[in-house]
């Protein structure tokens, strides 16, 4: 049990209940995974319905708490009712975690509107709508955890990818402006910036594009989602209770 610490209302993990947008596969499904062996009561958020019965199976078969949510960020009433469909059945929710994120890579001068646009909404404003419908039931308890999730990008740029760099940049302006909103409610507001991480879009990579974007990374190995899933637990957890408005680098040393 984690005991409560000098300004800190959070009392023990096996009480709280978090909810993780893009929870089904990759960098989600391992925070879902790291959060609920924990002990917390995890709510596995995501467009991909097929895939969201299979994580939170998983879950469970490892002994964790897992909640099913098909849930559409980029939708506001989507959100609205998926949120408050939570906090109604479990009468709280203690960590918002906003790792859904989509790419459409193309140069500005040929990008469509509709992959700037959708980008953004599911990126930028999906995490805007979601921290929206948290923030009441966690201003009501004075106690809360939201993570965000940014990207190395956001710091250091990408050519072709200027809808996502854009929405994650703005991602971390958001974190900044709702920690200082949040702050006098006990409710800490963080991001975590990914660098490279081994999925299976990196993986398809030739093996030159590996070696250079390898060269670039101090540590010489691309990051795990296990490596991000632990940066979030501890950004939920008591200890990091005098944490919040900044941006934890998770990237091998790409950017310092």
């Amino acid at each position: 049990m984690v005991r409560k610490q000098q300004g800190d209302t959070v009392l023990d993990w096996n009480n709280q209940v978090a909810i993780i947008t893009g929870a089904a596969q990759g960098i989600g499904k391992a925070i879902a995974q790291e959060l609920a062996a924990s002990g917390v009561i995890v709510v596995v958020a995501d467009i991909a319905e097929g895939k969201i019965g299979a994580a939170v199976s998983e879950i469970m078969e490892s002994g964790g708490r897992a909640i099913p949510l098909r849930l559409d960020v980029s939708d506001p009433a989507h959100v609205e009712n998926g949120i408050r469909k939570v906090i109604d059945e479990q009468g709280r929710l203690d960590i918002l975690v906003n790792n859904a994120g989509i790419t459409r890579d193309g140069l500005l001068m040929r990008m469509k509107d509709e992959d700037w646009k959708a980008v953004l909404d599911v990126n930028l404003a999906g995490t805007f709508y979601c921290c929206r419908e948290a923030i009441p039931a966690m201003i009501k308890a004075r106690r809360g955890r939201i993570i965000n999730l940014a990207s190395v990008v956001a710091q250091l740029g990408n050519a072709g990818q200027a809808n996502y760099v854009a929405s994650k940049a703005g991602i971390i302006g958001l974190t900044k402006a709702l920690a200082r909103e949040l702050a006098g409610r006990q409710i800490t507001v963080n991001a975590v910036a990914p660098g490279f991480i081994d999925t299976e879009m990196t993986r398809i990579l030739p093996d030159s594009a590996r070696e250079k974007l390898l060269s670039a990374i101090p540590l010489g190995r691309m990051g795990l989602d296990k490596d991000i899933a632990h940066a979030v637990k501890f950004l939920a957890s008591p200890q990091a209770g005098y944490i919040t408005g900044q941006v934890i680098n998770v990237n091998g040393g790409m950017y310092m």
